[in-house]
């Protein structure tokens, strides 16, 4: 097999074009069966989520959603998700999640970049943004219930 100028890609590889998408705008979906699927582009309001859970219904509470979100700001909400755990990995900037636990405790984290939270079931969570900070999430999305801070 011919081998092109990176170890491991082949020749067809190489010529092949191949999409490429921005995390920040073309969310992905992790569904059934191992399947990834890119998303529309995020539009951030209620109704690009209602239109996220009918596209997917059918993988139900195994569905996962990644995305990057870049906040300037601390949240102004806080927010649950029932059905699925979900992980905060911090990758620019520093910002720190605030968890009310299931036994009615509070925790804070700092996170740096490369370093994650995982929020569990249940757990409702909000953030506090020092200047500015960028996270990834993977989020088990069906039934997020959200509230003011």
């Amino acid at each position: 097999m011919q081998r092109c100028g990176k170890v491991g890609q082949t020749a067809a590889m190489a010529t092949t074009s191949r999409p490429v998408f921005t995390l920040q705008t073309s969310p992905i979906h992790l569904g059934s069966g191992a399947t990834a699927e890119v998303e529309p582009d995020f539009t951030g309001d209620e109704a690009w989520y209602e239109a996220y859970m009918q596209r997917h219904a059918a993988d139900g509470v195994e569905a996962r959603i990644v995305a990057m979100h870049t906040f300037d700001d601390s949240w102004e909400m806080w927010e649950m998700h029932p059905n699925g755990h979900e992980v905060v990995l911090c990758t620019v900037g520093r910002m720190t999640l605030h968890q009310e636990l299931l036994d009615g405790s509070t925790r804070s984290a700092a996170l740096d970049p490369g370093e994650y939270v995982i929020n569990e079931p249940g757990v409702w969570h909000t953030a506090d943004i020092e200047s500015s900070a960028t996270a990834i999430f993977i989020t088990a999305g069906a039934g997020t219930e959200h509230r003011p801070r």
